[in-house]
Formats: structure tokens, sequence, C-alpha cells
């Protein structure tokens, strides 16, 4: 299928490895030319060598945090004509509810909430005023079904799909598609860093923390970044002009729900 977009231009944050990565491989191979962003600056040159020689597209790369004003900064003056921004940024740490102090919340909510809506604000006017542009926001499956050691992030993510609801309809009719991808338990290091942290809490060996995640979802494994990817790659394409804030679980139907 061809998605209709070869030749678009997306800014895909947080995008060196994992979920972003996905995202990044993805429309590259729909042939989108891709300003990609991470932290880690080695990382990052490495995705972006190995994106231009897989798929030939045009790949310009940014290290910088994107949840400091400097970050975003230095990544949109490199971005020129946008018109597909994927947000993503890594979650906040894993606790307990007595232990977050409100300048936790104020880092999550940069991290998780403030960032993403100030890419929209910086890019989405000039794709109205284009007619054509897709927001797709990396939120977490927490949103539907929260994590108790993770409510930093559900807190954040939460306050971005309430502003992502409203937002939507108000750019729909200037050709503007927005919605959110909603990742369950993915092959990233975030899942990695939990899984080890269950085997330390529970004092069993990693082949068993492994184990113990894969059977608590339906499909008996976890996602991978390559079919996450097609996922955001879809919900960029011309066939999802129709698809206006939805929050798209991607979690092998481990959230148990009909509707």
């Amino acid at each position: 299928m061809d998605l209709g977009i070869k030749g678009k231009r997306a800014l895909v944050c947080a995008s060196s490895k994992g979920l972003g990565r996905g995202c990044a491989m993805a429309l590259a191979a729909e042939g989108v030319d891709l300003v990609i962003n991470a932290r880690g600056a080695e990382a990052l040159e490495a995705t972006a060598a190995e994106i231009r020689a897989a798929h030939g597209v045009e790949v310009v790369a940014v290290a910088a945090d994107i949840t400091s004003e400097d970050g975003r900064a230095r990544v949109l003056e490199a971005c020129g004509q946008i018109d597909i921004l994927v947000n993503n940024a890594g979650g906040p740490p894993p606790g307990f509810w007595p232990d977050w102090e409100r300048d936790d919340f104020i880092k999550a909510l940069d991290s998780n909430m403030l960032t993403p809506i100030a890419l929209i604000k910086a890019l989405v006017p000039a794709m109205m005023d284009r007619g054509w542009g897709r927001v797709v926001n990396i939120t977490s499956a927490s949103v539907r079904s929260p994590i108790g050691q993770l409510g930093l992030s559900n807190s954040a993510r939460a306050g971005l799909t309430g502003y992502v609801a409203g937002t939507s309809r108000q750019v729909a009719s200037k050709g503007v598609v927005m919605n959110n991808l909603l990742p369950g338990s993915h092959d990233t290091d975030r899942i990695k860093s939990l899984t080890e942290a269950t085997m330390k809490r529970e004092g069993i060996t990693m082949e068993e923390a492994v184990a113990k995640r894969n059977a608590s979802n339906p499909t008996g494994r976890i996602g991978t970044a390559e079919e996450f990817g097609a996922t955001c790659a879809f919900m960029c394409s011309q066939y999802a002009g129709f698809m206006i804030g939805q929050n798209v679980l991607l979690d092998g139907g481990a959230f148990n729900t009909t509707m």
C-alpha cells in the first residue's frame, strides 16, 4: 500500500532508538525526509546513517534535549517545512506515590505534556496554512489503564491527552490530523529497566522476569519497534484524514475492555 506521503518532511523526536526510531524507520521507508532528534549524539548519528543507507532519504540529525527550551529551539531551527510531527520523549522514573513532590510533577509535565504542546504550537500553524499535516503523539497505554508505579507518567500523559482531544478538533478542518499512539509493553530500554526492577524486587532471575512479563499479555510476547513504527506511519498517511483526536492503543490486548 502506498501511504501517499513520499516527499513529505517529518520531525521525529527521541528517535535514536526504541519506538521513536521505529517510527523514523517506517516513515523513511515511505520516502519521508526526516529531522531526527535525541540527546545522545553518537547513537543519533548511527541511526541517521542507517536510515540514509537503507532508504535514501534526507536525514538531519540534531542532538539536543527536546524537553528544554534551548533544545527545542535548536531542533526547530533545523526543521524547515515540517509536514509530520511525531512527539516523543522518555517517561519519568517509576516510584511510589508518597515519594513524589511538586518538582517531580513539574519535570514530568515539562517532558511529557508541555514539550509536545510547545512543538504543536510551533509547527501546526504552518501545516494549517498549507492545508495538510499530521501529528502523532506517542503517549502510553497507561492513559487508558493507569500503572501504579508510573504515576508521574499517568498524570502528565493524561494531561496531554485532554489537550489533544480539544485541539485536534479545532485544526481538522484545515487538513491537520492529530492523534495519539499508546504503546503497551514493547522491546525498548524502558521495558528492560522495568523488567530488571521486577527481577530485583521479587528476587527472581531475568529469564523468570521476562517469562512473567510475557505471560501477562494475550499474545505471549511484547511488541516490536517495527510494528509500532508501521502503525505510526499509517496514522501519518493519506488514509488517516478522518481519524481525528483518537487514542490508538497498541498493547497486544493487555487492556481488557469491550469498547
